[in-house]
């Protein structure tokens, strides 16, 4: 298959790394000085299973790399638009675009019953749905504790990685299982479903227990939720989490808040938030925070730890000039 990541960070750079190992054409949409270092040394991923190596074609513009089989976007939410802005050389009549990113996702009430409803503040002005479309797209999530630790050159140590993809309306269709089977024949766990937003609140989960509480204190998760009072405070938000999900049809199974901090507990890893708030990049507070909030209050789902944690992690990433005060 003839792939493009587009975003190839931490998290693209990893999955074009193993695209590549199995054998797919990779290209990557890339820029500054990870870009530059790509295109003169290649990309190297220090990961579980070893070291991967490789030489994709990169390029800041989109329209260097011509039409796809198939398209992974791996930016973050806030990097939609310039992506809607730039995708369209990458499309040829059938390349399917994979939505590989954090929070609830634009294209959450397409195919349900609430088809229609829109989420602005992960799409404003329908800019990636208008560019894309929603035939085109499949959703996903992405386990992958990776960091950039200098311009061409990724750790991902986690022994567990791995894509999730979905097609909207449940259908295991064939390029969905082509695309995880790309991913899958480079060593990373490529796993297709048929119930992406399940998996969507699985993943939230995760990071809305622990996101919050390791951006206030500036912390791994190990470290952060070594206090029992802040372990009981995560304790309190995952079932929180647990209680929205099951009220929009999606309860999270197999696992229990008090599994779920023991396992983040022993991980020293800092979250992708407080990653993007020390690097001094836009932060993900609408897709991750804002937007999950939006959808309890909907519901009519109480969330006091949620609110307060949120609303503090909100200002944190306001002070730092990192995020709109949509309140002002």
């Amino acid at each position: 298959m003839k792939l493009c990541v587009y975003g190839a960070g931490a998290i693209g750079g990893h999955v074009a790394a193993r695209l590549a190992k199995g054998g797919a054409e990779v290209s990557v949409v890339a820029r500054g000085p990870h870009l530059a270092a790509i295109q003169a040394e290649g990309l190297t991923v220090h990961a579980a299973d070893g070291v991967l190596h490789c030489r994709p074609r990169a390029s800041a513009d989109p329209a260097e790399l011509g039409p796809q089989d198939a398209v992974i976007v791996t930016t973050k939410v806030t990097a939609l638009p310039a992506v809607a802005a730039g995708i369209a050389p990458l499309l040829g009549p059938e390349t399917a675009v994979a939505f590989v990113t954090n929070g609830i996702p634009w294209w959450y009430f397409d195919r349900t019953p609430q088809e229609g409803q829109r989420l602005p503040l992960v799409d404003p002005d329908d800019a990636i749905r208008r560019a894309v479309g929603v035939e085109r797209t499949l959703g996903g999530v992405v386990y992958s504790a990776a960091t950039v630790v200098r311009p061409g050159v990724i750790d991902s140590l986690a022994p567990d990685s791995r894509v999730i993809l979905g097609e909207l309306d449940g259908r295991m269709s064939p390029r969905l299982v082509a695309i995880t089977e790309a991913i899958a024949a480079g060593g990373m766990g490529g796993v297709a479903v048929p119930d992406i937003r399940a998996q969507v609140w699985a993943k939230l989960l995760g990071n809305l227990m622990n996101g919050p509480l390791c951006l206030l204190a500036r912390a791994t998760m190990q470290d952060t939720l070594a206090s029992p009072v802040v372990r009981d405070a995560a304790i309190a938000a995952a079932r929180e989490v647990m209680a929205v999900a099951a009220a929009y049809g999606y309860p999270i199974t197999g696992t229990t808040p008090e599994d779920r901090i023991a396992r983040s507990s022993k991980i020293g890893h800092r979250p992708s938030i407080l990653q993007d708030m020390e690097a001094g990049r836009p932060m993900e507070i609408d897709a991750m925070f804002t937007v999950p909030l939006q959808l309890a209050r909907a519901a009519g789902v109480p969330t006091p730890c949620l609110d307060l944690t949120i609303a503090l992690a909100t200002r944190a990433a306001i002070g730092a000039g990192l995020h709109k005060d949509t309140a002002a």
